[in-house]
């Protein structure tokens, strides 16, 4: 582990931020969609944390709720910049592109923070690389948890935002509108398939799972560290309570 300095702090709403740290050398490069460990330098309480910035930035980003009464977030939520806070130096994780098989497009589906992983994945040239099309789904409570909004319209990828508790043009959840056919025939696209569709999901665990078991019903290989498939999430997020 090592202290890294807060570079800056965003605030979007009372339940989400982001933050940016230093980058120590000996902090080793890591694969876009990793996580690494996060505290606040006493060693008492450690969570994972994905890591948003691009692996070739000198800083690192990450986002994170805000859960009042939580050993790590109560704290964490009032972080200024030149504070300084405990980063792992071993980035790992299973939602990375090498645990994906050949496709033509890759679908990064996010709830609420699960949005982090693929910031650093849609910042890294490799991605553009291997898949012809990038559509990356994020779903949330309210238009003000739309992080990084901005910057999601601004580069060549397909953004597709959703939110549940309030009007909006694409309103509800993102199980919901695939239910009904209104994200297919928003993006003019067919239903995922296994010919052209990997796909990452990154959210609560209920999500997770949730998304999991329907392409797994339907005949979709779940990718890891020792065997790539057609979709994939991070293993060590499924059942992390949240705090």
């Amino acid at each position: 582990m090592n202290l890294e300095t807060v570079l800056s702090v965003q605030h979007y709403s009372d339940a989400l931020f982001s933050f940016k740290t230093t980058r120590s050398e000996d902090i080793r490069a890591f694969k876009a969609g990793q996580f690494t460990m996060i505290g606040m330098g006493d060693n008492d309480v450690l969570r994972a944390y994905s890591i948003a910035s691009s692996p070739a930035a000198d800083h690192l980003e990450f986002l994170s709720i805000k859960v009042p009464g939580g050993p790590l977030t109560e704290r964490l939520k009032d972080i200024q910049e030149g504070d300084q806070i405990e980063v792992g130096d071993r980035p790992t994780g299973t939602l990375v592109l090498d645990n994906l098989l050949p496709g033509k497009r890759l679908w990064c589906v996010a709830t609420g923070t699960g949005l982090a992983p693929y910031l650093s994945i849609i910042r890294d040239p490799m991605t553009f690389e291997r898949f012809e099309q990038v559509i990356v789904t994020h779903t949330v409570r309210t238009t003000r948890e739309l992080a990084y909004r901005e910057l999601l319209s601004s580069l060549p990828i397909t953004y597709y935002p959703t939110v549940t508790r309030e009007p909006f043009a694409t309103e509800g959840r993102i199980t919901q509108r695939m239910d009904d056919g209104s994200l297919w025939d928003d993006l003019a696209l067919e239903p995922w398939n296994q010919a052209c569709d990997r796909i990452m999901i990154c959210g609560s665990p209920e999500f997770n799972n949730e998304l999991r078991n329907r392409l797994q019903s339907q005949g979709f290989l779940h990718g890891t560290n020792r065997a790539a498939g057609h979709f994939v999430q991070e293993r060590a997020f499924v059942m992390q309570r949240v705090d």
